[in-house]
């Protein structure tokens, strides 16, 4: 159970990097040794940390990058790779994300991150076309 709270953490830990937009803190979170590749919403694959980091920096870097929020995170234990699954819940829209991490230097570190669309309903986020619940 250990391992999955340290993946759990790493994972929490993009996203606050991703909310933050501090480029800093999600070039530490990728790993530096590994192959790394990540594949946005729209964008063609990216692979390599150059590329990857790059996207990020003009992700980051952008004042009208989307508030992302990570719900129902799943964790899935491969030895020493990890991948989680989750929704990014942005505003009243959901994407489905797998993010993928191994073991470099004693920390867990991302490898691979893919979001795209999805039909399957977000924890906490209505329908489009359920009307919105008044308190």
């Amino acid at each position: 159970m250990a391992q999955e709270n340290a993946v759990l953490f790493a994972n929490d830990a993009f996203y606050l990097a991703f909310a933050g937009r501090d480029l800093a803190m999600m070039d530490a979170l990728w790993a530096h040794h590994a192959p790394v590749a990540c594949v946005h919403p729209g964008w063609s694959a990216l692979h390599g940390r150059e590329d990857v980091m790059s996207s990020w920096n003009d992700i980051l870097g952008n004042d009208a990058s989307p508030d992302v929020q990570c719900r129902d995170a799943r964790v899935h234990m491969l030895g020493e790779v990890a991948y989680v699954t989750c929704f990014e819940v942005i505003g009243d829209n959901a994407l489905m994300a797998t993010n993928m991490f191994v073991v470099e230097d004693g920390e867990w570190r991302m490898i691979h991150h893919h979001a795209s669309p999805t039909l399957n309903e977000a924890p906490g986020v209505s329908a489009p076309d359920e009307p919105p619940v008044l308190q």
